[in-house]
């Protein structure tokens, strides 16, 4: 086999076989992804599709020239066998590992065509046979050896008697030898593909230890940041014991103001309500109306201090609060930072043990 059958490609997919019950299902023929190859045959000019799980020949297909490979999907592919009464399906990684493999079957198809024009032409120039004379007996009954849809081959009773013989040694030479060194080239690739995958597995973990590390270094860094602010924020928070005591003071103060006007409120109100009785004396109409403007005057100028002491409170309490959001804040990065840390040291370790 290794002088006469050689592998020309090879790819690897997930192989299927439709259902011979309903032609719809497709079933498995294995759990994993299979290596499968083209191999030509020098000798008889054959090429054939092989794909071996285990001990045993998953795809042992025979290309013809009218065979199809059909994309059902991006990734998905299929052809019938007529011979072996089945329809095989590959199911591959990527779409161009899909493509490869169909342009592949088109390349080796066409080589097929190529060889059976040959092959009957080389036929028709060297087989007596096709002289037929008049006294000779004419063959029995035609043939196919191809199945439905292939192009059909003629031959005599003797001669479906030596091609029988033939397929009963290429059966016997293909369970001997064929199985075996297909395997060995299945295991080849297997554990190639196996060993690039490790390779590059090694690759990622070295990069991500180097970005751990990076990370790691970032991390202490913004703690260390964090840290120095939280002691900027706690003595802050410190002065906010003597705002505290100015706080108290202005809300007395408020307080106060707040009575007072509410006291002048009254007093205008009974001075306007006596300014009727009043204007009876002309004499004290121009003293009360005087008074009556000071005290709107002092009226006004306490409802400005009032609203400065709103204003002022107000302030003070939203920076009160300001702070102590941004202190809140700060201690849950903190708590976050450190988690993250934590989880980053253990997977060092992790790592360093393994």
């Amino acid at each position: 086999l290794c002088c006469r059958e050689q592998p020309i490609f090879s790819t690897r997919a997930h192989v299927f076989q439709i259902d011979p019950a309903t032609k719809r299902n497709w079933i498995p023929a294995s759990k994993h992804a299979l290596t499968v190859s083209y191999f030509y045959d020098a000798t008889r000019n054959v090429y054939r599709i092989i794909s071996v799980g285990g001990t045993k020949a998953i795809i042992n297909s025979t290309i013809t020239p009218n065979m199809t490979f059909t994309k059902t999907s991006q990734k998905f592919g299929q052809w019938a066998d007529s011979r072996a009464n089945t329809v095989y399906g590959l199911g591959f990684a990527s779409e161009q590992h899909l493509s490869q493999f169909a342009e592949k079957f088109q390349e080796v198809k066409e080589a097929a065509r190529l060889a059976r024009e040959k092959s009957q032409d080389k036929t028709e120039l060297t087989n007596p046979a096709l002289n037929i004379t008049s006294h000779q007996v004419l063959p029995s009954p035609i043939i196919s050896s191809n199945g439905p849809g292939e192009d059909k081959l003629f031959r005599s009773q003797s001669a479906d008697v030596e091609i029988s013989t033939e397929k009963e040694r290429l059966k016997k030479m293909l369970s001997e030898g064929s199985v075996s060194e297909v395997q060995w080239e299945a295991e080849f690739f297997s554990l190639q593909d196996n060993n690039n995958k490790l390779v590059a597995a090694l690759h990622e973990a070295n990069a991500n230890v180097d970005q751990w590390k990076k990370q790691l270094a970032a991390y202490q860094e913004e703690t260390e940041t964090l840290r120095q602010r939280v002691a900027e924020l706690e003595s802050q928070g410190a002065h906010d014991s003597s705002s505290e005591n100015n706080k108290e003071e202005l809300s007395q103060t408020l307080e106060e103001l707040e009575l007072l006007i509410k006291a002048k409120d009254e007093e205008i109100q009974m001075l306007k309500s006596q300014k009727c009785g009043l204007w009876e004396a002309e004499g004290d109409r121009e003293e009360v109306l005087q008074k009556l403007q000071e005290l709107e005057a002092r009226n006004a100028e306490l409802e400005r201090r009032l609203h400065l002491a709103e204003q002022t409170l107000a302030e003070t309490l939203a920076e009160r609060e300001k702070i102590q959001n941004e202190v809140t804040k700060v201690a849950e990065i903190m708590d976050v930072k450190i988690f993250e840390l934590s989880e980053i040291r253990q997977g060092l370790a992790k790592l360093v043990e393994s």
